[in-house]
């Protein structure tokens, strides 16, 4: 997680034109303070030690790049392998960020953790990294996802932290992370908000990067042990964005890679009832941060829709939006539909249940897969595990049936 070694953001919090601090006053002194301990804590020895361990010993990480044999075999193209990231402890690459940043909490004195969550995974992570920190931890979650996440919620509440429901505008993530920083600004000495994606402003979306860029650090190094040789391809999901981009970073500077991030359709593009960012936003301000977002004429929030609740945000993390603007990587997007295809895909051809997240990136790559020979390499980030998700699968089938 060292400094140094990055590219950008620059000192000013910009990749490229996006990015940035845009929060009220009140905030500017707590971001500086953050950034200014990540700045310490990744040159101190004793913090990068304890990371290190617990990554390996409550994490258990290394996690493993698996090759999806029976589903390369089933699409007949481009061999397919798995970064399994639903084998990190509590299902998800969230506990990844949730462990690096609960340490950095701890590192500064805080003692009261707030965060947002859609899917719930992040919820989980920071509920199970601050019961094990013994930290007092409040959840922020909309009630919509509150009803498509029970079993996430539950989870939470016996991990020892309060869910609180979040009434306003589309009752989802949006709202959520809204009422967080709200929180925050009220609460600001001695609390600790553990953002959960690369959004927010700086210097959020590079820490939360550098956290997850284990997950693309590890499949550098076990892609060349398997192949010797680099992937043609890196697929993954984009919501706020922090697993793709954990996945993409590490291979930046590496061209021959090629970047595909795969955002929701939802019920379609031309439809409204979707959230694609990049593939359909314009450039704007939410949340801190300048991104792609979905507004309207007026600029305006617009109202997302996806089967994936961690994927039903309106924006997304600055660094995708400067990775899309100078082409290093091309984004995407696929509708609900296709996603549950790709869920059922997975299911029966490796028996391993996906969230409905990283299913979005199973249809995508099963797709360019086909079309593409044997020897070329495609790496899916399988972000988390489907657990979650059974109920709001079981609801979607019935209704096609």
């Amino acid at each position: 997680m060292a400094i140094k070694d990055r590219q950008l953001p620059n000192p000013g919090g910009y990749f490229g034109q996006f990015g940035g601090k845009f929060v009220p006053e009140t905030l500017i002194p707590a971001l500086n303070e953050l950034e200014q301990a990540y700045a310490k804590a990744s040159t101190d020895s004793g913090f990068q030690q304890q990371f290190q361990q617990l990554c390996r010993e409550y994490i258990g990480r290394p996690t493993p790049l698996y090759p999806a044999q029976q589903l390369s075999a089933k699409i007949g193209g481009a061999t397919i392998l798995l970064k399994r990231e639903d084998l990190a402890h509590t299902g998800a690459h969230k506990i990844n960020n949730a462990l690096g940043q609960g340490l950095l909490a701890k590192y500064m004195g805080k003692t009261r953790i707030i965060a947002e969550t859609g899917a719930g995974q992040h919820g989980v992570a920071v509920a199970t990294v601050c019961a094990m920190l013994s930290l007092d931890c409040i959840i922020y979650m909309g009630e919509e996802d509150i009803k498509r996440q029970s079993s996430n919620v539950l989870r939470i509440k016996l991990l020892g932290a309060e869910v609180r429901p979040v009434a306003s505008g589309s009752r989802t993530l949006k709202d959520a992370i809204t009422e967080t920083i709200r929180d925050w600004v009220t609460n600001v000495h001695n609390t600790y908000y553990l953002l959960g994606s690369v959004v927010g402003p700086h210097p959020y979306p590079m820490i939360v990067r550098n956290f997850q860029s284990v997950i693309g650090q590890e499949t550098k190094e076990q892609v060349m042990a398997m192949y010797h040789r680099l992937p043609d391809y890196l697929i993954a999901c984009v919501g706020g964005g922090s697993n793709a981009i954990g996945l993409f970073h590490p291979f930046f500077n590496d061209k021959s890679v090629k970047l595909i991030g795969v955002e929701a359709a939802g019920q379609g593009l031309e439809s409204n009832q979707h959230s694609a960012s990049i593939t359909a936003g314009k450039v704007g301000v939410l949340h801190g941060t300048k991104s792609h977002l979905l507004q309207d004429k007026h600029g305006q929030i617009m109202p997302t829709h996806s089967i994936a609740p961690g994927l039903d945000y309106p924006g997304v993390g600055p660094e995708h939006s400067y990775y899309a603007d100078i082409g290093r990587a091309t984004y995407v997007a696929v509708i609900d539909s296709q996603a549950l295809e790709g869920f059922r895909l997975l299911c029966s051809t490796e028996g391993i249940i996906p969230a409905l997240e990283p299913a979005h990136a199973i249809y995508y790559a099963a797709k360019l897969a086909a079309d593409l020979p044997q020897e070329q390499l495609i790496v899916i980030n399988l972000s988390g595990r489907g657990d979650k998700d059974l109920d709001i699968v079981a609801e979607a089938i019935g209704m096609e049936s």
